[in-house]
This record gives C-alpha cells, sequence and structure tokens, in this order.
C-alpha cells in the first residue's frame, strides 16, 4: 500500500471530490469510492496527509457494512480490487485498501447523527437551551455524560468548505418527508446500539457518530463511511470520567492541536509537526485494531 493524498484515474470521469474522497462514475449504476489519506478539520483540507488513514476509514466502514447487513442494505458492490474493471488494474497500487465499488443511490439531504454522550456541539447546545436539537435533556448533565437514552439529531449536509449545521426533527422532516424520517431515525438508532454493544466489550464508547443514507429504486440504503474515527467519537472505556473532555481514538487529538496551535480556522490549514502526525495516524491505526482485532 502508498500513501495517497490526489487521485487521476483518467478512464473514468471524477463525480465529485471530497474532502477525504475521490469518486468517479463508472457507469450509470455504478461509483468508484478512494478514500485518500487527505485529513481534514474544521472544514478545512490541511496540507499534510495522515499516511493510511484512508484505509483505516475503508476497512472499518467494509467491515460495519457486513455487520449490518441484516439490518440495512448497503451501497457495496466490489471491495477487492482484483475484481474491479481492467482499465482499473494499472492504479491497483494506489487502489489497494482504501476503494470500493457502489451503486449510485441518491443521498439523501441530511445526516443522521446519534450520540450516545452529551459532547462536541451538542454540549455547546444543551449549555445554552437545555436542549439538543429540540429534544429536552435532563438538567444537571455533566460534560460527556451518558444520556438516559441515545438521541437522534439530524443535522444539513454542507457543501465543500462549509458548516453542517444542527437541525430539529421538525425541520428534517419538511426536509425529506415524515415517513422517510422516521424509518431512517429507527435504523440510525438501532445501528448506533447494535455498535456500542459491540465496541463496549471491545474497550471502545461509542459517543456519537453519523450515518448518511441514499435512494436507489425506492429503497433505502446505507451509504458513505459508517462508523470511523472520521465520523464518531472514539474513547476509551477504561479512562471514561464524566465532567470532562475524553481521551479518544479520533481526530479530536488533531482538533485540540490544531486549536492550541492559534490557527483561525481557516483556510489555507498550518502544516503539521511529524510527531502530530504520528500520533493521529496511530489513533486511527488503534481505533481499527481495537475494533476489528485485525491489523493493517
Amino acid at each position: 500500500m502508498k500513501v495517497v493524498k490526489n487521485t487521476s484515474i483518467q478512464e473514468y470521469p471524477l463525480f465529485s471530490k471530497g474532502k477525504v474522497r475521490d469518486i468517479y462514475e463508472l457507469n450509470d449504476d455504478q461509483l468508484l469510492i478512494i478514500t485518500t489519506d487527505r485529513m481534514s478539520a474544521f472544514d478545512v483540507i490541511l496540507p499534510d496527509p495522515i499516511p493510511f488513514k484512508g484505509v483505516v476509514l475503508n476497512q472499518l466502514t467494509i467491515f460495519w457494512m457486513n455487520k449490518f447487513s441484516s439490518i440495512v442494505e448497503n451501497h457495496l458492490i466490489e471491495t477487492e480490487v482484483k475484481k474491479f474493471p481492467a482499465p482499473l488494474q494499472k492504479y491497483a497500487e494506489e487502489l489497494e485498501g482504501r476503494s470500493v465499488i457502489v451503486r449510485k443511490a441518491k443521498p439523501l439531504p441530511i445526516e443522521c447523527i446519534v450520540r450516545g454522550y452529551i459532547t462536541g456541539s451538542g454540549w455547546k447546545d444543551y449549555i445554552k437551551t437545555g436542549k439538543v436539537c429540540g429534544h429536552v435533556l435532563p438538567k444537571d448533565l455533566k460534560k460527556s455524560e451518558k444520556l438516559p437514552n441515545p438521541i437522534f439529531t439530524p443535522s444539513t449536509k454542507a457543501e465543500l468548505g462549509e458548516h453542517d449545521e444542527n437541525i430539529t426533527l421538525s425541520q428534517a422532516k419538511a426536509k425529506i418527508g415524515e415517513v422517510l424520517l422516521n424509518t431512517i431515525e429507527e435504523i440510525s438508532l438501532t445501528l448506533y446500539s447494535k455498535a456500542q454493544e459491540y465496541a463496549w466489550d471491545r474497550g471502545i464508547i461509542i459517543a456519537d457518530t453519523k450515518f448518511e443514507f441514499g435512494i436507489k429504486d425506492k429503497k433505502i440504503y446505507l451509504i458513505d463511511e459508517v462508523l470511523t474515527p472520521d465520523s464518531s467519537r472514539f474513547w476509551p472505556k477504561e479512562t471514561y470520567t464524566p465532567g470532562k473532555d475524553q481521551p479518544s481514538f479520533d481526530k479530536q487529538y488533531l482538533r485540540d492541536w490544531l486549536t492550541n496551535s492559534g490557527w483561525d480556522k481557516t483556510p489555507p490549514g498550518p502544516k503539521l509537526p511529524p510527531e502530530v502526525i504520528e500520533q493521529t495516524q496511530k489513533k486511527y491505526l488503534q481505533a481499527y485494531e481495537f475494533l476489528t482485532g485485525k491489523t493493517l
């Protein structure tokens, strides 16, 4: 495997380029998703990649999608590069471990966030209003405290360089309709519950996470990334103590370093010291190893 910051697949048109993923259109029904090692924070792509971070994100997503396939269908078609179309074989080294072929589904215009613990933007909203996305929460919750029950808190899906915004269930309903919203809320809460139970037994608390869904031929598919260090907060169970920020296996370490660096969180992002790159990579690899029991 090699470190991949950018891709250039000449045989197929570029469908979209996100903060982390390069997506190519193979035909009318299939997309090639390549998860690069680009690192973004505060919606800014940083100049330095985190080696093999994209492999961790891709392999964890495949792991969870396969694990949850009896709960909701996913968009995966092929995960083995050697079985990709012939024109892609010359790119095998950069595609290995970090790419999948998927069904082209129409993404829903909301992100499905499930929170099991009060932290992040949810904590900020709670401090101000006692609510998160319209959910009235118990008084006197501590920072990072476990909620009585996980809550579904949708957000907008921002364009590249813009920020997602938390919205209420009523606002989400206006975007996609009540029936569809109720369905994906139930699926999201079920996925989180199952994942949290699994991760707990392996020493990880999943504080919150984000799911995305798409529609293809009137069917709902789980798409994009699933329960990765980029889309979730992973905390070590053995050191968990409510009332403060928690150490994590996700990119919170990097966010904290960036905040303390004095960067104003506008482009361009700062260069990362070698030790920050190494420590961030280590946290991604640890998350993968704890959750799957495998090493990359």
